[in-house]
């Protein structure tokens, strides 16, 4: 895989600068791998290839389009143990959680964007219309660091069954995925310029794609502040935009739910991905006369969350991704404890040069503390007790975020909190996660839906034709 180049018109092509940017493991530090860096000229000629091939691509039979990305897929679920081994060396993720998370879940959500683009109704009769779905034409798609195959997968797989034409920017620190679905693309047959792949930094790729007047849709992940100003430069030529950004999510816990399994299912999403994760459950809302009991489970089954070899099945934590990543969360920790907080496991990171940050859960946090308003993006946990339920649904929406949400409690109560929560997406008692189910936010956590049928249409503009 030669990952020195860019894919632009259906072709391996040198970068116009001869720039290049090193790939870092963030477990070992080594240079992994180097790819171009990207610019506007280049950005340029892939948009051109895109809106051409578009001329002629959005007429392509859907079972075509379909057939095309079934051997995508096909290809992509052969080369399954590479993508692991490429995730865990660019993310720095323990082989299981590549695998079991990065990995598995999304050749699955691929798979069921091929079913949903085969039976999608594109035309419905109204009574005296008819309501029509069509291809945006050229997306950018702007894709973040922390899910390097999923981010990917649930923009390029949707576009292109849907009859749009992509450019697509990896992130400048997780590209090398990219590159594996690129292969499977040319590989699977497209034609010439319906996707393009262009590497680079996001101030100059991804400013130039959200800018460029030939570009239609810009789907973006990433943080609140990025997206705010993805957006303000997409929408110097009105384009469509999706967002899917930063999150503060809480899980409430009600009196006589099971909190073992609770706590458990907060510590899987505050501890997976060192916290990287945009909808980790980072609040934890608990009764104050219950307080102890929460802080003794906490503390019971932080434990069982290790560091150790990447490639070790009992491995469940990993480094941070950056050393710009470890300062932010470093930094946090400090301000907790600064702000009053108290530590109940972890704390101040060692600058030791590994990226390494212990689990850390804070309690006797109140709801104006920044550490319980601000996203950290690390292995961090803040306890808020509450008073009464309605204090509890009060706190939860308390946030400029509403990404996701849990709630532990019985059923009945559990699931009325649920519905008051303002979040995209709400997890009850053992509720899991659902491939056919949309994933997106309310308030500061975006725009739009990815996953399901509403992901799907996203990538569609409605026409009505008026006949009868």
């Amino acid at each position: 895989m030669d990952v020195r180049k860019l894919y632009i018109d259906g072709a391996w092509v040198e970068g116009e600068s001869g720039a290049m940017i090193d790939i870092e493991n963030p477990a070992t530090h080594e240079v992994v791998a180097r790819v171009p860096r990207g610019s506007e000229k280049d950005v340029d000629k892939a948009v051109q290839a895109a809106r051409k091939a578009f001329e002629t691509w959005q007429y392509t039979p859907l079972e075509t389009r379909v057939e095309l990305m079934k051997k995508v897929v096909a290809g992509l679920k052969s080369r399954r143990q590479e993508l692991i081994e490429t995730i865990t060396k660019e993310l720095g993720s323990p082989y299981t959680v590549s695998a079991d998370v990065h990995t598995d879940p999304f050749l699955l959500e691929a798979e069921h964007y091929i079913e949903v683009a085969a039976n999608f109704q594109y035309e419905v009769r109204r009574n005296t219309s008819v309501v029509r779905r069509e291809p945006v034409g050229v997306v950018g798609g702007l894709t973040p660091w922390n899910f390097p195959l999923e981010q990917i997968e649930k923009k390029v797989v949707p576009a292109l069954l849907a009859g749009n034409c992509v450019v697509l920017k990896p992130s400048q620190f997780t590209p090398l995925t990219a590159y594996i679905l690129t292969e499977e693309i040319d590989k699977a047959g497209y034609p010439q310029g319906v996707f393009n792949l262009v590497t680079g930094r996001g101030g100059e790729v991804g400013n130039a794609l959200s800018l460029h007047p030939d570009v239609d849709m810009i789907s973006f992940t990433g943080s609140t502040d990025a997206g705010r100003e993805v957006a303000r430069m997409g929408l110097t030529n009105i384009k469509k935009i999706a967002l899917e950004l930063g999150g503060k999510s809480a899980a409430v816990f009600l009196k006589g739910g099971d909190w073992e399994n609770g706590v458990k299912g907060v510590l899987d999403t505050v501890m997976l991905n060192a916290g990287q994760t945009c909808n980790a459950l980072t609040r934890m809302l608990v009764p104050r006369d219950e307080l102890a009991k929460a802080e003794e489970i906490l503390v019971r089954q932080a434990a069982e969350y290790k560091f150790g070899p990447m490639d070790d099945p009992a491995t469940t934590l990993g480094p941070l991704s950056s050393r710009k990543q470890f300062d932010r969360v470093k930094k946090y920790i400090e301000l907790g404890i600064e702000e009053g907080a108290r530590v109940l496991i972890g704390g101040v990171p060692e600058d030791n040069g590994s990226y390494v940050a212990e689990p850390t859960i804070f309690s006797d946090v109140t709801r104006n503390m920044r550490i319980a308003q601000e996203e950290i993006f690390g292995p961090v946990l803040v306890v808020l007790p509450y008073d009464t339920v309605e204090e509890a649904v009060e706190i939860a929406n308390d946030s400029i975020y509403g990404l996701a949400g849990a709630v532990y409690g019985p059923e009945e109560e559990a699931n009325m909190v649920a519905r008051q929560m303002k979040t995209g997406t709400v997890y009850v008692n053992e509720g899991q996660w659902d491939v056919a189910s949309p994933f997106g936010g309310y308030k500061q956590s975006g725009l739009g839906r990815e996953g399901g049928v509403e992901g799907y249409e996203e990538f569609l503009e409605v026409k009505t034709i008026y006949d009868k």
